[in-house]
């Protein structure tokens, strides 16, 4: 009891200080001066919402009685007492309201409309894509099951490999049944290591959850560094609705990297900062696996190797159970590459619009990368710079 008496006390000692600061006789003239009343302000609040506007009050009952339930029709009731004056500007209140994700309304997220205010940026992507079309090898792809299937039979080593594993939280996020999903330890077992280069990349589609630890275990043991996450953004635009409200809206695909690359002076081997490491795209129908077609441009754009292991599409090689079909040949596919030419090349074009990082101070000449003095590594000089 002494303590809640103390601290009376100090508190009505405050009270009578700011009464002297305001210029005011007693605490109850300052309540009048601030304007406040005996109520706290937990019962004010209580009183204000039990009193709404008449306008608003026909409108919930108009309809009450026409759906039997409360229908907002804007957020400017949720507004009150914030900073925000514009409800149309509040994109998580509009999800409430009618199930449209804040991110639909980033503009500019598809390939075709994305370098339109950049000229350059713009030029260089499709000289990159034209030139990844010219010097792809034809599709090929083996259906076979990869618990059980030997790497060696492959007979080649690929400069990217991307794995989209059946993982099992998506039978529960994307209501995918038809197929046999996979455990992380499972995945950890794959060979990926076998048929990586000795500079190589690989891109690993983890989900939402535990597959951003557990995806960094698989990396290791396959003897790649993680250097990069890109992230999926799903909209859902097509198909609005909150029935999966707390569900993730995002899916992480790691990058790892094995070998030494420094793109400061490995411009023979990648382009780095092409592209962004966000994807936003259409959510696919539900029970669907497919994932954004954006991922292929931005390895092909990022990495120049021409051995690519992961989807039917001019340049890479497949493997998997769900393909109908096989065409694999392991001959074929090495006489692809038996004049040596691994990557898609560059001209000089693309050198002097791709963006560079520039040179380590008192290392190379003034010009950024692509422009020192050092031995070439596939037809272009680099100077030397920061590392990876």
């Amino acid at each position: 009891m002494s303590l809640v008496k103390e601290l009376r006390e100090r508190s009505q000692k405050r009270k009578r200080l700011l009464a002297q600061t305001f210029g005011v006789s007693s605490v109850d003239e300052l309540r009048q001066t601030l304007g406040t009343t005996i109520d706290s302000p937990l019962r004010k609040a209580v009183r204000d919402s039990e009193r709404p506007n008449e306008n608003t009050n026909k409108e919930a009952t108009d309809d009450e009685s026409s759906t039997g339930k409360m229908v907002y029709t804007d957020s400017s009731t949720f507004l009150k007492g914030t900073q925000s004056s514009n409800p149309h500007n509040d994109y998580c209140q509009h999800f409430v309201d009618t199930g449209q994700r804040p991110q639909n309304f980033i503009r500019d997220v598809g390939l075709a409309d994305r370098f339109e205010e950049y000229p350059k940026l713009r030029e260089l992507i499709k000289l990159k894509d034209d030139l990844i079309a010219q010097t792809a090898s034809p599709p090929m792809y083996l259906k076979c099951d990869l618990q059980t299937f030997d790497m060696k039979d492959l007979r080649s080593k690929f400069d990217v490999i991307l794995v989209e594993p059946p993982l099992e939280e998506y039978q529960r996020t994307m209501g995918v049944t038809n197929m046999e999903f996979w455990n992380w330890e499972q995945i950890m077992q794959l060979d990926i290591g076998e048929v990586a280069a000795p500079r190589s990349f690989v891109f690993l589609w983890c989900g939402s959850s535990d597959g951003l630890d557990l995806g960094r275990f698989c990396l290791r043991k396959w003897g790649f560094r993680r250097c990069e996450d890109i992230c999926w953004i799903r909209t859902n635009i097509n198909n609005p609705g909150l029935s999966k409200n707390l569900e993730a809206k995002a899916e992480h695909c790691l990058m790892g990297i094995k070998g030494t690359v420094r793109r400061s002076t490995d411009g023979d081997f990648i382009h780095a900062n092409v592209d962004i490491d966000l994807i936003i795209s259409e959510e696919p129908e539900y029970g669907s696996l497919e994932k954004p077609v954006e991922i292929f441009h931005i390895i092909e754009h990022f990495c120049l190797g021409r051995r690519r292991d992961s989807t039917i599409r001019p340049g890479w090689l497949t493997l998997g159970p769900m393909l109908t079909n096989s065409n694999f040949n392991a001959d074929v596919y090495a006489s692809h590459f038996a004049n040596g030419q691994v990557t898609t090349g560059c001209t000089e074009r693309i050198e002097a619009l791709r963006p560079k990082s520039p040179p380590a101070k008192g290392k190379g000449v003034a010009g950024g990368r692509g422009r020192g003095h050092n031995t070439q590594r596939g037809g272009f000089s680099r100077g030397r710079g920061r590392s990876r």
